[in-house]
C-alpha cells in the first residue's frame, strides 16, 4: 500500500494551517512529521483519516483517489487505522472486547474474535484479554490500541503522539516494540510527533513542518548532519555559534578559519554546530589549525558522556570571548578553572546568511517546542 498527498492546503477560519503540502510513503515505511505545537501535523493526520474534511489538494490510497476537492470517501471505507494520542480505550471493555470494537464491519463474531486475538498475539498481549484498561500500564494499554487499529489490516496506519503519555524509560520500550510490529506488518505509517529523537529512531522519513509549510524533508541523517537552514539546526538539538564575514572563502574564529566558499566576498554569516562535534585533545601544547583551548566553566555529567562548559578567550581583533558547549563521551574527570583543548570538525559546521531576527525567531519556537 501506498500513500500520496497532493498539495494539501487547510484553513481554519482566515488562518492557513497547511500549505501546499506535498508527500508520499510505500508500504513498510514510517515517515514521521516533526514540528513544533500548532504547526499543522495533527490536522494532516485528519485530514488524511477523513476526520477532518479535506479542503484542497488530492489524496492517494495504494493508486486510488480517496479524496479531492468535492470528494470525500468515508473514514471508515479508506482503510487507514488511527491510534489516537489518548489511546481512547473503552473502560467499560476488556482487551478482547476493545479490540474487536475496531472490527465492526465484521459481521461473523467467530472471525471477529480470532482477527482480534491474531492482533493481540502481534503485541504480546494475549494473556490480557480479559483485563480491562484500569488494570494495565500505561505501555499495554497502548500496545491495545495499537492492536485494535491493526487488526481490521489497514494499508495505513496513522500515529497521533502516541507515546507521549508514557514515562521516559517505559516511552524507549514501548517505540521499539511498536517499530518492531509495525515493520513486521508491512503496514505504511505516518506518525506525528514534536521530539526530533523519538523522530530519528522512528522514521525512515522525515518531514519537518512549521506554520503549516515543509521546512526539509528526507531521512533522519540528512535533516540532523545537512539542515537546511537554523530553524532545522536547532530544532533538533542545541547548537553553538559564531559570527563573522567571509573572506577569501572563509570564515577566521576562535577554532581557525571554517570554509565559507558558497558565500560573496564578505557576507556576515553565522556558523553553528552541536556540541558532539567537537573532541578533546590530548596535546594541548600542538594545536592545530581547527583546535581552541579554554577554560572550564562548569561540568556536567550525562548518560554516557560529559558536558563541559567553556570559555575561550577571542582570537580574532574585535571580537569577544566565546561560550562554548561540548559534549564528549564518557567521564571527563575535569573540574571547573580547568584548561582543555577542543578539535571541531569542521564536516559538521553548518554555515549560513546572518539573519538575526531569523535566528531569534527559530531559537523561541524551538524552546516552545521542547517545552
Amino acid at each position: 500500500m501506498s500513500l500520496q498527498l497532493q498539495n494539501i492546503t487547510h484553513y481554519f477560519e482566515s488562518s492557513k494551517i497547511l500549505d501546499n503540502i506535498s508527500l508520499s510513503i510505500d508500504s513498510g515505511q514510517v515517515l514521521c512529521l516533526l514540528g513544533p505545537s500548532g504547526c499543522g501535523k495533527t490536522t494532516l493526520l485528519r485530514i488524511v483519516s477523513g476526520l477532518e474534511k479535506l479542503q484542497q489538494g488530492r489524496i492517494i490510497i495504494n493508486g486510488r483517489t480517496i479524496a479531492e476537492t468535492g470528494m470525500d470517501v468515508p473514514p471508515e471505507k479508506r482503510g487507514v487505522g488511527f491510534l489516537f494520542q489518548d489511546f481512547a480505550l473503552f473502560p467499560h471493555l476488556n482487551v478482547l472486547e476493545n479490540t474487536m470494537f475496531g472490527l465492526s464491519a465484521i459481521r461473523d463474531k467467530k472471525k471477529k474474535k480470532e482477527m482480534a486475538l491474531q492482533a493481540l498475539s502481534r503485541v504480546d498481549m494475549s494473556c490480557f484479554v480479559q483485563a480491562h484498561p484500569h488494570e494495565l500500564s500505561g505501555g499495554q494499554q497502548q500496545r491495545v490500541a495499537l492492536a485494535r487499529a491493526l487488526a481490521p489490516g489497514p494499508g495505513i496506519m496513522l500515529l497521533d503522539e502516541p507515546f507521549s503519555s508514557l514515562d521516559t524509560r517505559l516511552r524507549s520500550q514501548v517505540r521499539d516494540q511498536t517499530l518492531h510490529v509495525l515493520k513486521k506488518s508491512r503496514v505504511a505509517t505516518v506518525m506525528v510527533t514534536h521530539d526530533p529523537e523519538e523522530a530519528m529512531f522512528m522514521g525512515d522519513h522525515i518531514v519537518l513542518i512549521n506554520n503549516g509549510q515543509i521546512l526539509q524533508e528526507g531521512d533522519p541523517a540528512s535533516l540532523y548532519f545537512k539542515p537546511a537552514n537554523t530553524f532545522v539546526a536547532t530544532f533538533f538539538s542545541e547548537v553553538n555559534e559564531l559570527k563573522g564575514a567571509v573572506a577569501g572563502g572563509e570564515v577566521k574564529t576562535v577554532f581557525g578559519a571554517v570554509p565559507a566558499r558558497e558565500f560573496e566576498e564578505g557576507a556576515h554569516v553565522t556558523i553553528m554546530f552541536r556540541p558532539e562535534s567537537m573532541s578533546i585533545v590530548d596535546d594541548n601544547h600542538n594545536l592545530k589549525g581547527n583546535e581552541a583551548t579554554g577554560e572550564i566553566e562548569a561540568s556536567r555529567l550525562l548518560l554516557g558522556s560529559t558536558l563541559l562548559h567553556l570559555r575561550i578567550p577571542a582570537t580574532v581583533p574585535g571580537t569577544k570571548p566565546v561560550h562554548i558547549h561540548a559534549k564528549v563521551p564518557g567521564l571527563i574527570q575535569k573540574k571547573e578553572g580547568d584548561k582543555v583543548s577542543l578539535r571541531l570538525d569542521f564536516n559538521r559546521t553548518f554555515v549560513f546568511a546572518a539573519d538575526k531576527s531569523a535566528i531569534s525567531l527559530s531559537s523561541e519556537l524551538h524552546e516552545t517546542c521542547r517545552a
